[in-house]
C-alpha cells in the first residue's frame, strides 16, 4: 500500500506554538522533507526528532518531488515542513500535493501556524471574507496586473512582504487602490510582534521614517459594495439614456432587455427609464 503525504505546519515564530501532534507525526514518519534543511534542523533538534531528512524546495521541486512521490508509492510516509507556517501556503509544497493526488496518493493535513489566517484575525479588519495574494510578483507588468485587479476588490486583502521590500510595495498599493486602511503584522508570535493600524499613507510616511524589520503580512481593507454601486452609477450618468441605451443595443441587446439592464447601471427602475425616453422622443 502507498504511504501518506503529512503536510505538517510548523511555528512562524514562537515554537510554543508547536503542535502535538506534529511532533509525533514528525518522530513516527519515514522521511521528512524539509524546505531548508539548515534551518529545519534547529526545529528538530529543539524536539528531539532523529528523523532523517532530505530537501524539497522551489529549485527542485519537480526533479525531487517525483522521487518523494516514488517513494510515498513504495510505502514510505513522509511529512512536508516548510521554513514556518504551514506548507503548500505561498511554497513548492503545492506542487508535491499536485504529484500526489494524479499519482493515488493520500494528503492530510496537521494543521497549526498559518502567518495569514494569524495576521488577518488580529488586524481589527473584516474577517469573514479575504483575498490572499502571499507575495506579489517580481515581474514589473505582472505585478502591476495583479495591482489593477486588486483595485476592486471587495474582500480584504492579505499580502506578505520583505522588511527590504515594503516602502516600495506600500506605495505601490496607495497607487493603485487609493488611501485605504491597512493593518502592518510585523514579528508575528515572537516577542517584538507589533501590529501597525494606519490608512496606506500614513504606513509609507511611516516606514520611510522608521527602517522596518521582521517579516511583514500587510491587510487591507477592501472596497465597500456600496461605492462600488456609486461609481458604477457615476460613469453611465455621464451619458445620456439614449447613448446607454445604444450601447446595449450594439451589442445585440433588444430594447426591453437594454432598458433592463440600463436601469440596473443607474440603479433605477425600468420604468423610470421607460418614461425617461418616451419624454425624449415626444420633444
Amino acid at each position: 500500500m502507498a504511504g501518506i503525504l503529512y503536510l505538517c505546519a510548523t511555528p512562524i515564530g514562537n515554537l510554543e506554538d508547536m503542535t502535538f501532534r506534529a511532533v509525533r507525526i514528525l518522530r513516527e514518519a519515514d522521511l521528512i522533507a524539509a524546505e531548508d534543511t539548515r534551518n529545519s534542523i534547529k526545529l528538530l533538534s529543539h524536539f528531539e526528532i532523529r528523523t532523517p531528512m532530505t530537501s524539497y524546495h522551489e529549485y527542485n521541486k519537480i526533479e525531487k518531488g517525483k522521487k518523494l512521490t516514488a517513494l510515498l508509492l513504495e510505502g514510505k510516509n513522509i511529512a512536508l515542513i516548510t521554513d514556518a507556517g504551514t506548507p503548500g501556503i505561498s511554497d513548492p509544497g503545492e506542487e508535491l500535493v499536485k504529484m500526489c493526488h494524479e499519482a493515488g496518493v493520500t494528503v492530510t493535513a496537521v494543521p497549526g501556524a498559518a502567518a495569514c489566517v494569524t495576521a488577518l484575525t488580529i488586524s481589527g479588519l473584516p474577517t469573514r471574507r479575504f483575498a490572499f495574494e502571499a507575495f506579489l510578483p517580481s515581474d514589473n507588468k505582472e505585478r502591476r496586473e495583479v495591482l489593477e485587479e486588486l483595485k476592486d476588490e471587495t474582500r480584504t486583502i492579505v499580502i506578505y512582504e520583505a522588511p527590504h521590500r515594503l516602502v516600495r510595495t506600500l506605495e505601490e498599493l496607495l497607487e493603485t487602490l487609493g488611501d485605504r486602511q491597512v493593518s502592518v503584522c510585523r514579528e508575528l508570535t515572537k516577542k517584538h510582534e507589533t501590529v501597525c493600524h494606519a490608512t496606506l499613507e500614513e504606513a509609507c510616511a511611516y516606514y520611510r521614517a522608521h527602517e522596518p524589520r521582521g517579516e511583514c503580512v500587510l491587510v487591507i481593507r477592501g472596497r465597500s459594495r456600496e461605492e462600488l454601486r456609486r461609481e458604477s452609477q457615476r460613469k453611465w450618468e455621464e451619458l445620456s439614456l439614449e447613448e446607454h441605451m445604444r450601447y446595449y443595443a450594439d451589442q445585440g441587446a433588444d430594447r426591453k432587455e437594454a432598458m433592463k439592464r440600463v436601469a440596473k447601471d443607474r440603479g433605477i427602475s425600468k420604468r423610470e427609464v421607460y418614461q425617461a425616453l418616451l419624454r425624449t422622443e415626444e420633444d
